[in-house]
Parts: C-alpha cells; sequence; structure tokens
C-alpha cells in the first residue's frame, strides 16, 4: 500500500480520467485536489505507479475529517487486489461508520432578466436552511457537512424578492452536483433547470466534469437531467454503503 503524494495525484488523475464514466467518484475527488480545493482525504493504491486498486479514505491527521462523514470512495481495476487490500489491517478504520462509494451538449433554459437577476449563492447563514430539507440531513453532522460545501465548493440559488433562497444546487467534495432542492411552495417554475444548467455551464467553461449520481426511484430528478442533455450510463451504477461495526 502507498499514500499518494501532490505529484502522484496528478499522475493518477490522468490514469483514472481514461476510465470514466466508472472511475467518477475518485476522479472527481482527485480533481479537486490538484487544482487546490479543500479536502480531508488521503489517496491509496495497491501499487505505483501501475496501481489496480485507489481509495480515498479520511485523513487521520484531519481534525475537520472527524466532524463529517467517514467517507471512503474507491475504484478497483482487480477484485481480487481490492479484496485484499480491504483485508489489509491499516486500509480501512473497521472501528467508525463511514460511507463507501463505488458539457458543451447541454441544453439551456431561456432566463428572463427578472430570473437572471435572482440567480446568486448560498453563504452560511443558509447551511441551517439547506440542512433541514436535505435527504440525509436534519442533524449535526448533516449541518457540518452542508457548512463545508457551501465554503469551499461552488453552489448556485435563486431567491425570492427579498434575497432567501427558495431553490438551490451545492457540489459534493468529489465533483457531483447534488442536493439539489426547490421550497414546495415554489415548484413547478422551472428553476431547478436554471440551476442545472448554469453550473454545468460553469463547470464546462472551467474544463470540469460535469456528472451527478441520481437514486433510481427518483424519476422526476432522472428525467429533469436527461431532458436538460445529460446521458445515461447503464452499464454502470455506484452504490453506497453505511457500514457501521
Amino acid at each position: 500500500m502507498k499514500v499518494l503524494n501532490k505529484d502522484e495525484l496528478k499522475v493518477a488523475e490522468g490514469v483514472l480520467f481514461k476510465h470514466l464514466p466508472k472511475s467518477y467518484k475518485v476522479y472527481g475527488f482527485l480533481y479537486g485536489f490538484n487544482r487546490n480545493k479543500p479536502n480531508t482525504l488521503e489517496v491509496v493504491v495497491d501499487s505505483w505507479p501501475d496501481f489496480k486498486v485507489i481509495i480515498c479514505r479520511p485523513d487521520p491527521k484531519d481534525k475537520l475529517a472527524q466532524q463529517l462523514w467517514k467517507k471512503v470512495s474507491y475504484y478497483s481495476m482487480d477484485a481480487q487486489v481490492l479484496q485484499e487490500m480491504f483485508t489489509e489491517e491499516d486500509v480501512l478504520d473497521w472501528s467508525t461508520d463511514f460511507t463507501v462509494g463505488d458539457s458543451s451538449h447541454l441544453l439551456t433554459p431561456t432566463v428572463g432578466s427578472e430570473l437572471e437577476s435572482r440567480i446568486s449563492s448560498l453563504n452560511l447563514s443558509h447551511v441551517d436552511l439547506v440542512n433541514k430539507t436535505w435527504k440525509f440531513g436534519g442533524n449535526e453532522q448533516g449541518y457540518n457537512i452542508i457548512k463545508h460545501l457551501i465554503c469551499n465548493f461552488p453552489t448556485c440559488c435563486i431567491t425570492d424578492r427579498q434575497g432567501e433562497p427558495v431553490s438551490w444546487i451545492l457540489v459534493y467534495d468529489y465533483g457531483a452536483l447534488g442536493l439539489l432542492y426547490t421550497l414546495p411552495e415554489h415548484r413547478g417554475k422551472g428553476y431547478a433547470k436554471v440551476l442545472v444548467s448554469t453550473m454545468a455551464k460553469r463547470f464546462n467553461d472551467e474544463g470540469h466534469p460535469v456528472f451527478c449520481f441520481i437514486e433510481e426511484e427518483n424519476m422526476v430528478s432522472y428525467r429533469l437531467f436527461k431532458n436538460l442533455g445529460f446521458t445515461e450510463d447503464p452499464s454502470y451504477r455506484a452504490k453506497w454503503f453505511n457500514v457501521r461495526v
């Protein structure tokens, strides 16, 4: 096992780029690392430079990592090597809870000048609102996660005439669009389309990969992203597991 340094992370990003979309969960992290985005993870591989498994795990030296999900993401090109790494004593801390996760062609909806003037970004005063409405939030851990995302990653929101957010989208620390939400009384106005296309255009202009993960039963979001020009890879399904020992 080897912990990658800054120069090696750049090389690994190039390798994972060749394995998209299956490598997105780890590629997104490395993309941010290599562009100085804050993170609470370290990256390990089975061997170097010809690695078969790459794992992002909580950095034991980072205090913030203890306040967020114990997030572990991996990409494997060899199931046997992956199994061997997961059984090594020092690869993962099995005593704690953690989560494991294995565009220029996009359509742009018309935005009137009045709505365009209400497109803004989230700030720390909005953390509690987002946390209360997030499916996996509503608690202190959720508050800390959302605070971390708002402070360090792009956000986009549409405000009401009083300047308060009524619809928003965030970016996970591995680079995926997420936490898309519109307050119930403001739905049906096309806000989600505007937010997704605005963020996607920004990412595309910056050369950032534009992608998201949608729960299979969430057909509303599925149709939204499909109608905006996102394409699905039917051969790939990401999975998340909460592991409690």
